[in-house]
This record gives C-alpha cells, sequence and structure tokens, in this order.
C-alpha cells in the first residue's frame, strides 16, 4: 500500500474530525479547488473543503466546528495544513436554494458562525467538474451546472475588484495572483471552462495575451516555488511595484469582456 503524503493524512484527520461532529446530520463532505486541480502551492495555496449536511446544523454543533481546525493544528504543532482549510458547512437545503441557515465558516482571515455562504460559479464548476467526494452521498446531481452567462457576471466582479484594488501592491506573495487571476478568468471568458492558475498563467504566456509577460513569468515562477519570495527581497519590491503591470493586463480583461 502507497503511503499516505502529510497533506492526505491532514485531509483525512479534518474530515473525520468533522464528521464526528455532524454523523448524525448526514454529511457530505467535499474537497475542491487547487488540491484536486493538481495545483497545491505549499506556502501559496489553501485546501478548499465544502460540507453539505441533511439536517440542520445545531448551535452546540457549530460552536465544536467553528475553532476545529485551530484545535487540530494545536493537536498536532508539526502539521502545516490543517490552518490552510478553508470554506463552508450548511445545510444542503440552504446551499441549493441560497437561503439564510446555521453556516460555519473558515477563512484566511478567521472563522465564524454567520448565515450565508457565498459560492460562486467558478467554485460551483470546480466541484462538478473535479471535486473529491471524501464522506458521504453525493449530492452535486442536485445543484444546477452553472451557465456561461454565470461565469461571465463572475468575472465581471473579479474585473471590479481588480480594478479597485489591483493597483496597490505592497511587498505580498499574493500580489503576483493579480496575473494569474486575469488570465484564469480570460480563458473562462474563451472556453466556458475552469482551469487551475498556473495552468491558466502558463496558457496566456503561451498565447501572449499579457502586457507584460515577464511580470506574469515572474508570476509562475513564484507560484510554482513560493519559498523563493522569502529568501529574494528583489521579488519582494518587484511585488511592491507590480500595481500598473497588473491594471495594463487588467485592460485586457475588460476588453474581453466587452468582446472587443
Amino acid at each position: 500500500m502507497k503511503e499516505k503524503t502529510g497533506l492526505q493524512r491532514s485531509i483525512d484527520g479534518v474530515t473525520e474530525a468533522v464528521v464526528g461532529i455532524l454523523a448524525e446530520n448526514a454529511p457530505s463532505v467535499y474537497l475542491y479547488g487547487s488540491v484536486t486541480l493538481g495545483d497545491f502551492r505549499p506556502g501559496w495555496s489553501d485546501i478548499d473543503l465544502l460540507v453539505l449536511t441533511g439536517k440542520q446544523i445545531a448551535s452546540a454543533q457549530a460552536e465544536k466546528l467553528l475553532h476545529l481546525r485551530r484545535e487540530l493544528s494545536e493537536r498536532e504543532p508539526g502539521d502545516p495544513y490543517y490552518r490552510l482549510f478553508e470554506g463552508g458547512m450548511l445545510p444542503l437545503s440552504a446551499f441549493l436554494a441560497d437561503q439564510a441557515d446555521t453556516v460555519i465558516y473558515w477563512g484566511t482571515s478567521g472563522e465564524r458562525i454567520t448565515d450565508r455562504y457565498a459560492f460562486d460559479s467558478f467554485c460551483r464548476l470546480e466541484l462538478l467538474d473535479h471535486g473529491v467526494l471524501l464522506y458521504g452521498g453525493d449530492v452535486r446531481g442536485q445543484m444546477r451546472r452553472p451557465t456561461f452567462e454565470d461565469l461571465r457576471a463572475d468575472v465581471r466582479r473579479h474585473y471590479e475588484t481588480i480594478r479597485a484594488y489591483g493597483g496597490e501592491t505592497g511587498e505580498s506573495l499574493y500580489s503576483f495572483g493579480w496575473l494569474l487571476d486575469i488570465s484564469r478568468c480570460i480563458y473562462t471568458l474563451r472556453t466556458g471552462k475552469i482551469i487551475a492558475k498556473t495552468e491558466a498563467g502558463e496558457w496566456a504566456l503561451e498565447n501572449g495575451l499579457c502586457t507584460d509577460p515577464a511580470a506574469l513569468a515572474t508570476a509562475l515562477r513564484v507560484r510554482k516555488e513560493p519559498e523563493l519570495f522569502g529568501e529574494d527581497a528583489a521579488l519582494r519590491a518587484y511585488a511592491a511595484d507590480l500595481g500598473s503591470a497588473i491594471l495594463r493586463y487588467a485592460d485586457v480583461l475588460g476588453r474581453e469582456l466587452e468582446g472587443r
């Protein structure tokens, strides 16, 4: 039997812990995103999890789930993955109807109990086409497949966010992510499909789409080896000065949206 990787052991650990709390709620636990797209990059990527339950989540259960990833990290301080899990846990009925209900949210900035969970068409298509069922019954057959207009609307929202915030970068690893996001959006507009961010950046570079190919090539280099960013002061300075390159590339996305 092939030995499990540290990542897989952590995925199994989170799944087991979540199911232990929600066993009576008939949970379906899914993994999607960069891990299932073959583009997980330690030091950059998150681990995307979606839990949908057949029964409403009780307050006591929600409280146990809220800080679970932190508790697992404290229990196994040498594990580098537990803190990377992000996503939502909510009843399937609320997810399908986009209705308010008890939602446990794990995000980059922390965790909270709320009443809605935003799950855009990009995530939905990733879940439907590339998601992996970790536990429970597969309920994806009950989900509506995003239309091209759904994807286009979410690309426009991404575009507006990039226009609003992409021009002011700091010495952050994620400054390079704007260039990969733009590449992915253009790919989706042209194909109606979803691919991994690294693959999208490579596709855009090969097709000469980026107005600053050197910046996109650097973004790909950092995406593939995030540890370089912490070691290279020149890369951090480069990230801090990426704003104009990001906005020029966003202009390309804008023209794609307008069909020009």
